[in-house]
């Protein structure tokens, strides 16, 4: 078993979680026919916009709260190669953190439900300037409070 990308502590809620299916396309293989390493990351963006933006905390969403959230950290582990038109699933995972941060895991399938490829992203929350929040934002501290709380949809 793989060690966890992100430690759970006891109270924390369950991760969230959302999914996307595709398929391979011409323009993201290479010279070997199978998917470029470089775009796995853009495959994680695809379940991230899914699961921010089901839950109200996608990019503009922030951004309309004064909170840009750059990425700090991208991590892919290859497992098998994905190959032009094979279709894929993305399941993207959001992992509950108190900090000023976003934690997202990714999980890519390939049609027989092995697993591809899988990573995280941390995404760091600062303020127009570009500076760090010490704590979590008003608008994203409410919408932890209520992931912590059950009631969200």
């Amino acid at each position: 078993m793989k060690k966890p990308y992100f430690k759970k502590r006891a109270d924390d809620p369950e991760p969230l979680r959302g999914m996307v299916k595709r398929q391979i396309r011409f323009e993201e293989v290479d010279m070997l026919k199978i998917a470029w390493h470089g775009h796995y990351t853009s495959f994680f963006e695809d379940a991230r916009i899914q699961l921010s933006d089901r839950y109200g905390i996608g990019y503009m969403d922030l951004y309309a709260h004064g909170i840009l959230a750059p990425i700090k950290t991208v991590h892919v582990d290859f497992i098998t190669p994905l190959r032009f038109k094979e279709e894929i699933t993305i399941e993207g995972i959001l992992h509950y953190s108190e900090a000023s941060r976003i934690n997202s895991e990714y999980i890519i399938r390939n049609k027989k439900g092995q697993t591809a490829a899988t990573g995280y992203v941390v995404q760091m929350m600062l303020n127009p300037d570009f500076e760090l929040f010490l704590t979590q934002p008003a608008f994203f501290k409410k919408f932890c409070d209520k992931w912590k709380a059950g009631k969200l949809l």
